[in-house]
């Protein structure tokens, strides 16, 4: 005797077997473009039974996204309706694939075409194509939309036979006005018994009702909801252009995003790189075209990406002239022999933007051995090393990863157009940056950084001028040619790659620019001149106490130490260590010293900065209680050398607290130096480079400066709460 569960899945398999023979999905489609492997996936994830019309033909029928046009749908239609005219209980629906999804089942169609209770049943719109004078001819109808489209038919295939029997017209001519005129003729209505599915309650033209469209999450599958109707349709056709909004919608139906399980296809036809013999070829694209801070640091990230460097090929270019040279030239010198080839085209060139990208793809594109295209913009940072291989893994035609600027919605991509082309927000837009949803998603517009498939730039992005359009910005163009193409872009947040750059306020008038960068690119900024062991002050208790309520912690990173000294240095006007000093109140310095103060290379708004977001947060711990202002009016960098001020007499400095952060090394580049505090008898003369002091200011902490005996010793004082 069969159990309880083996029963219900006999019933279930039967049930399936019997819904497949019953109903004949009949689609047209003369190659496998990404909108048909859509569809084809969602008829498979509900099981339809499908068969494909015309696969491998040439497509005759004129651009139908533009114009009328559409007859071989017609003709290839009635061909196969010839062999089922006389199958009476087969339903057949006939549906456009290249822009159309299914997100319900055989069983739900066919339950709503008999409670239409008519042979025939047509998708309905709210706009007349192709012929308006034909709109009075139509039947009138109280509630509902009343013109045909037909990119959706359902009928008896003896009634869907006699209907299409009638076509002999030419492939070019347009198929929606033949089925029109059948339907508009009051006795061929009649004899045909056809409707149209005017509330949709099976076909959804997103054409003219866009506003009518939601997406609704449950506990089941998500669906697509018509708020005028309060219908769920099941059929989802993108006609007109309304394709990327099918984008969207498709990036959760059927089935393919929920709240509750996430990404559920994001691992289909991945492209496992551990089962292959050896790592595909990559030409990496790079694109500088108006100065961007910390470029070093991004060569440093390209170089550290976790790929094989014999399979990568660079081609650089350089639209900064001057500045970046030098970045570029060193980067050249120390991995010339790390990659394949290494290319550089400068701003000599005069090569637009445009012009440059292009030339960069279609290195790949002659390159038969080019297995993909890496495109990436100087203000990318990529900060995940496995970037790479993962987007090849998802095995997509275009994808990038998405990257944001910190603390901010600004990201690399759009997930939605306004009419006129431009950027519009899309519903899920700040959940995909935030990574509240986490998933790979079909978006209309990308930019700075994404890698295409080489073999797409040969077939169907083989024309060599993608990135110029008049009118559009390069990537704007570029995105727009391959949506007209029919390939679909994707950009995947599954984890978390990096970020952008801004670049908008980069001011390279300074001799170390990107210093000046606290404000605009914080992350990048911290990454780069804050001392890699500073976070454990709080994780660890990563500081000394060498003298009593005088703390020693890291603070600067090297680079940070060096390119302060080298931008006092190229300023050059020292104070020498006078008396007299107009820089500060009164125009008189009782304990003075050969320095430069940061408002002189016009640092001062910086260095507070600093202060109150590095040094405030260590006062708090050590100085149980003390809440600081993080405010400072002296703020400089010191030089001690033998022949001009060597030391500094005993004093007390003008603030609450002090801090002293040693710019160079003792023994490397000088001897001696250090601080010697009076009342406590403690001498530190061992100052580590990037560390800092802080002691107390007034009262208690009477100190000096010890002799330095040889080289040049740097450190940055603050005078801090004054």
């Amino acid at each position: 005797m069969l159990s309880a569960w083996v029963l219900c899945a006999c019933l279930l398999l039967w049930k399936l077997f019997y819904l497949a023979e019953k109903l004949l999905v009949l689609t047209v489609a003369t190659e496998e473009t990404d909108g048909f492997l859509r569809f084809m996936q969602s008829a498979g994830y509900f099981k339809y039974n499908v068969k494909v019309l015309g696969m491998g033909q040439t497509w005759k029928g004129g651009d139908v996204g533009r114009s009328i046009g559409g007859g071989q749908r017609v003709r290839l239609l009635k061909e196969a309706m010839e062999d089922l005219a006389d199958q009476e209980d087969l339903v057949v629906l006939s549906v456009d694939s290249y822009d159309l999804i299914f997100s319900g089942g055989p069983e739900e169609i066919l339950r709503k075409f008999q409670q239409a209770n008519h042979k025939v049943l047509f998708a309905a719109e709210g706009l007349v194509w192709p012929d308006k004078k034909l709109a009075d001819k139509y039947p009138s109808v109280r509630s509902g939309k009343r013109y045909l489209n037909s990119g959706g038919i359902i009928g008896y295939a003896p009634y869907v036979s006699r209907m299409v029997s009638q076509w002999n017209l030419h492939d070019n001519d347009d198929d929606q006005l033949f089925y029109t005129k059948i339907y508009v003729d009051p006795l061929q209505r009649q004899t045909l018994n056809m409707t149209l599915d005017h509330k949709c309650q099976i076909f959804q033209n997103l054409n003219g009702a866009v506003d009518e469209v939601l997406l609704k999450f449950g506990t089941g599958i998500v669906r697509v909801r018509n708020t005028v109707y309060d219908t769920l349709p099941v059929v989802v056709h993108g006609n007109g252009n309304t394709k990327m909004y099918l984008n969207y919608l498709s990036n959760y139906v059927p089935d393919t995003w929920n709240y509750e399980h996430g990404c559920t296809h994001c691992d289909d036809d991945v492209l496992d790189l551990s089962q292959l013999k050896e790592y595909p070829n990559v030409l990496v694209g790079v694109f500088i075209e108006q100065p961007t801070p910390f470029l070093p640091e991004f060569f440093e990230r390209l170089l550290s990406l976790d790929y094989p460097k014999d399979k990568l090929k660079v081609f650089v270019h350089n639209n900064v002239s001057v500045y970046h040279e030098k970045h570029i030239q060193k980067f050249w010198e120390e991995n010339r022999n790390v990659f394949s080839t290494f290319k550089v085209v400068g701003p000599e060139e005069n090569l637009s933007q445009g012009e440059a990208r292009n030339m960069g793809m279609d290195l790949c594109r002659k390159d038969a051995a080019c297995d993909y295209y890496f495109s990436l913009d100087s203000d990318v940072m990529l900060t995940n090393r496995q970037t790479l291989k993962l987007l090849i893994e998802q095995n997509r035609k275009i994808i990038g990863p998405v990257v944001t600027r910190h603390g901010k919605l600004w990201s690399n991509f759009w997930g939605a157009l306004s009419l006129d082309g431009y950027y519009a927000r899309s519903e899920d837009y700040v959940d995909i940056v935030q990574r509240k949803r986490v998933g790979m998603w079909n978006i209309p517009f990308m930019a700075h950084v994404y890698l295409v498939k080489g073999s797409a730039l040969r077939t169907e992005l083989k024309e060599k001028n993608y990135f110029v359009l008049e009118k559009l910005d390069p990537d704007m163009a570029f995105c727009r040619n391959a949506r007209e193409m029919g390939v679909f872009m994707y950009i995947t947040n599954r984890e978390d790659f990096g970020r952008l750059v801004s670049t908008a306020n980069y001011n390279t008038s300074h001799y170390n620019n990107d210093l000046w960068q606290i404000f605009e690119n914080p992350v990048d900024w911290k990454e780069k001149y804050i001392h890699q062991n500073y976070t454990k002050i709080f994780t660890e208790n990563y500081l000394e106490e060498p003298c009593p309520d005088v703390f020693w912690f890291p603070v600067f990173s090297e680079k940070a130490c060096d390119e302060i000294v080298g931008e006092m240095e190229h300023y050059g006007s020292w104070s020498g260590g006078t008396h007299e000093d107009k820089r500060i109140a009164g125009g008189y310095e009782t304990v003075p010293t050969d320095d430069i103060h940061m408002r002189q290379i016009g640092y001062d708004k910086e260095w507070l900065h600093f202060i109150r977001e590095f040094i405030s947060p260590i006062t708090l711990k050590v100085y149980s209680g003390y809440f600081t202002k993080g405010y400072a009016i002296m703020n400089f960098v010191v030089k001690y050398t033998p022949e001009r001020q060597a030391y500094l007499r005993p004093h007390h400095d003008t603030s609450t607290f002090t801090i002293n952060i040693a710019l160079n090394n003792k023994d490397t580049d000088f001897q001696g130096g250090g601080c010697r505090f009076h009342r406590y008898n403690c001498s530190l003369s061992s100052p580590r480079k990037g560390w800092s002091f802080m002691h107390p200011g007034r009262l208690t902490h009477l100190h000096e400066g010890l002799p330095t005996t040889n080289g040049t010793r740097y450190i940055a004082v603050s005078f801090i709460d004054p």
